[in-house]
């Protein structure tokens, strides 16, 4: 597992209608490598507002439609949970997602 991989993970939420959501691995590498065995994502959704803390992603991601990373949203899932690889962001979506997620969490 790297960081800026997308995978499809179950999910057995109240909050999500979906049964299943694709999440951006957001976590240090440091973090993935190690014994924890939670990891900080972000939820991947197919309609985008053009938020400053939205990142777009789409086909050359491995999505299927556009979507956007809303790194407002982020939560911990189980590394066991992330089964379902779909592909992996690019150094410049990395970047742009390291904004964004500056902007999501106030750091300037």
């Amino acid at each position: 597992m790297k960081r800026g991989e997308l995978y499809l993970v179950s999910l057995g939420s109240k909050t999500d209608k979906k049964k299943q959501r694709v999440y951006v691995i957001i976590s240090r590498q440091e973090l993935i490598d190690s014994v924890y065995s939670t990891l900080i994502c972000a939820p991947v959704y197919t309609n985008y507002e053009g938020l400053s803390t939205q990142v777009p992603v789409g086909i050359k991601e491995g999505l299927k439609h556009p979507s956007a990373i809303r790194c407002d949203e982020l939560i911990s899932v189980l590394k066991t949970r992330l089964t379902g690889y779909i592909g992996i962001l690019s150094e410049d979506k990395l970047l742009e997602m390291g904004q964004a997620l500056s902007i999501a969490v106030g750091i300037s």
